[in-house]
């Protein structure tokens, strides 16, 4: 691997219908939903360990007894860990505590974006050799990648805490508050994610 010393932190919940993906369900209904979302853990995990850029851990919700977590951490050798914490913020900064506990950088991303690739990962943890931060933004103003150094682990708080997920203004409020911690950050190109029905247009692109 070529960057033994970073962790790959993937985000996802079991794809359990009604459960995930619920803002594609007026459109896909609940099962459809569940099977996309499945689809697209799976097609993220197979880019990012065929990859071969660093240990991947795939961070689970609720728990990491889903058939499917555990089919594909022995397919692909995963190492598997439960999400912990009241919202998405905190869940994040939980996790990417206990990697930079383990490793020197850490990238965290979700399973919504069909388009982050090896090339993408890799620019993100050259990136991290150079700066504390680096920062995937999303077409729709949210972000699909997050990379920390461990330099960066006092800043975990400020730029998770209190953010209004799932709104437009997600990555513009990370760059700000990014400055107000005094990092330095890598910007990469801005990629599509698919959360919304109009969303799904995507997919055929």
């Amino acid at each position: 691997m070529r960057f033994p010393n970073a962790r790959i932190l993937v985000f996802a919940k079991a794809p359990v219908p009604g459960q995930c993906k619920t803002r594609l369900i007026p459109a896909l209904g609940a099962e459809g939903a569940a099977q996309l979302a499945e689809a697209l853990l799976c097609h993220t995990l197979e880019r990012v360990t065929n990859a071969r850029l660093a240990p991947v851990e795939l961070w689970c919700a609720p728990e990491t007894t889903h058939p499917l977590f555990l089919q594909l951490a022995e397919r692909l050798q995963l190492c598997l860990q439960v999400q912990r914490g009241p919202d998405l913020g905190a869940r994040l900064q939980a996790a990417a505590a206990s990697a930079l506990g383990r490793a020197e950088q850490v990238l965290l991303i979700g399973t919504d974006c069909p388009d982050l690739d090896a090339s993408y990962l890799q620019q993100a943890l050259q990136a991290l050799t150079k700066q504390r931060a680096v920062l995937g933004p999303a077409e729709d103003g949210g972000y699909v990648l997050l990379g920390l150094r461990r330099e960066a682990l006092s800043a975990l708080s400020l730029l998770l805490t209190k953010m209004p997920w799932g709104t437009a203004q997600v990555a513009q409020i990370t760059r700000e508050r990014m400055r107000d911690a005094g990092l330095a950050w890598t910007e990469l190109a801005s990629l599509a994610d698919i959360d919304q029905p109009e969303d799904l247009a995507l997919l055929e692109r």
